[in-house]
């Protein structure tokens, strides 16, 4: 019997890429939420990077610690079926690039939220949006990102987008103005239960008081609430 523990913090998004996952494969889990700001001692000694996620693998009483969140998806293709990746080695290859392209999206973002000065800010945005041009050029007729079958770069994804839900609320940045496929993928993740289900309780207003915090260009867009 193997149990399986992944260690979380609230607004992470590569912990929500091991959520998805492991709802995506029916696979049972337990979670547990730490606060990265105040790490407790036993997850310093597990976690050799100290940081998310980390999934805790409980077979008897052998517990062993996986980190990194590529690494930790890699394993539960490997140990848990369903698999979300295709079966073709090329095309299966072609899928971690882009879900490499998803992680630089996501340190972009970061940049994007962290822009000191307005003109920084505007340079991320159009990073932004020649990134997301590209997956427009890329994308199918749906509804995932290799057409029927979701995968996991449709699970590396589903954080990205959420990012948005909050930016849009802030102002309109017209990151997916021209991009009808981006915006029907983004609104596909978003409703699928796995991804909805990857976030804690508050989420949206955790990530506000997380951008305001920032005191950057972007927290000076907020509106007090």
């Amino acid at each position: 019997m193997t149990d399986l523990l992944l260690i979380s913090h609230n607004l992470c998004p590569y912990v929500q890429r091991a959520a998805i996952s492991l709802s995506e494969k029916g696979a049972p889990f337990e979670r547990r939420w730490i606060d990265l700001s105040a790490k407790p001692d036993w997850f310093n000694d597990m976690s050799p990077l100290g940081r998310v996620p980390l999934l805790v693998v409980k077979r008897g009483e052998v517990h062993s610690s996986i980190f990194e969140s590529s690494v930790i998806l890699e394993f539960l293709e490997d140990t848990v079926r369903p698999p979300l990746h295709p079966d073709d080695p090329i095309l299966r290859a072609q899928h971690r690039s882009w879900m490499e392209f998803g992680s630089a999206i996501l340190n972009t973002i970061g940049r994007f939220y962290n822009a000191a000065t307005k003109t920084e800010l505007d340079e991320e945005i159009q990073k932004l949006k020649s990134m997301f041009e590209r997956i427009e050029q890329h994308l199918g007729a749906g509804p995932w990102f290799a057409g029927e079958q979701f995968g996991l770069v449709d699970a590396v994804f589903g954080p990205v987008f959420r990012y948005f839900e909050v930016f849009d609320t802030i102002h309109d940045f017209g990151f997916f103005d021209l991009m009808p496929k981006v915006r029907d993928w983004r609104s596909e993740l978003l409703r699928r239960p796995s991804v909805a289900g990857a976030i804690g309780e508050g989420y949206p207003e955790r990530l506000r008081t997380f951008l305001i915090n920032r005191n950057s260009a972007l927290s000076m867009l907020i509106e007090p609430a």
